[in-house]
């Protein structure tokens, strides 16, 4: 569980910045569609947004049907979010219909029907999955629901702190362990 919450703090580390800083360049230099009338006072609409990036061991590649940058605010939404991110060993799929990338703290919030699966067959679900760069904190004080493969645990929140190397799932705390016909094997 150790190394999951530190792969999982890592994933989502690397994705917030590369998206912080690629989104402010693209806003920069993509002129914005025009998809009908604009639901938001939103200052830049880009409508799907594909960004794709070669970091060394890691290669992700975002994509949204639709982004919505608020400078006023600091904020830029998305919406209908796909997460493709690839390592040596494994690779991860973040899913979710909306969530905002707040500027300066290049924070980030995944919202409505969040999934995270990865190759070694771990699965997260939550309503809400919250990153806040500045203290390295993966969050949600949503209920959650954490299973691969023979075990699945429910709590009502999570918490991944990267500089301490600790995750805590709180409660009340369902986990059920059922033994996979490999580990049944006399």
């Amino acid at each position: 569980m150790h190394r999951l919450s530190r792969a999982i703090l890592a994933v989502v580390v690397l994705f917030v910045l590369l998206v912080a800083a690629t989104l402010f360049a693209k806003s920069r230099t993509m002129p914005a569609e025009s998809g009908g009338p604009a639901p938001s006072n939103a200052d830049l609409h880009i409508k799907e947004v594909k960004i794709e990036e070669d970091s060394g061991n890691i290669r992700w590649q975002l994509r949204a049907e639709q982004a919505m940058v608020f400078e006023g605010e600091g904020r830029t939404n998305l919406r209908k979010i796909v997460v493709d991110v690839h390592q040596p060993d494994r690779s991860w799929n973040i899913v979710g219909e909306e969530g905002d990338l707040l500027q300066p703290a290049q924070d980030v919030e995944i919202r409505r029907n969040v999934v995270l699966t990865s190759s070694d067959g771990l699965r997260l679900e939550t309503s809400v999955l919250r990153w806040q760069g500045g203290e390295k904190r993966l969050w949600t004080d949503a209920p959650v629901k954490m299973s691969r493969p023979g075990t699945v645990v429910f709590g009502t929140s999570l918490d991944v702190r990267m500089d301490e190397d600790k995750a805590i799932v709180t409660g009340p705390v369902k986990a059920t362990f059922v033994a996979t016909p490999h580990e049944a094997a006399p």
